[in-house]
């Protein structure tokens, strides 16, 4: 299996915004920094940025145009 490389964002935010990401990371079984990718993937494909050439998967309504 080809090993995929990561590298470190470090960014400052609000604590109940952190909380609000933590509560939906934890609905979805997702670890907090794997919902926060999701969640930038799905807003560069919704602007025209899609990273690897993939298409947002989103299924929720909130997330259209």
């Amino acid at each position: 299996m080809p090993e995929t490389k990561t590298t470190t964002l470090t960014v400052r935010i609000q604590p109940a915004v952190k909380e609000g990401l933590r509560t939906i990371a934890e609905q979805e079984r997702r670890s907090l920094a794997n919902m926060i990718e999701v969640l930038i993937r799905e807003y560069c494909a919704r602007h025209g940025a899609p990273i690897d050439g993939k298409q947002s998967t989103a299924q929720d309504p909130a997330w259209q145009n």
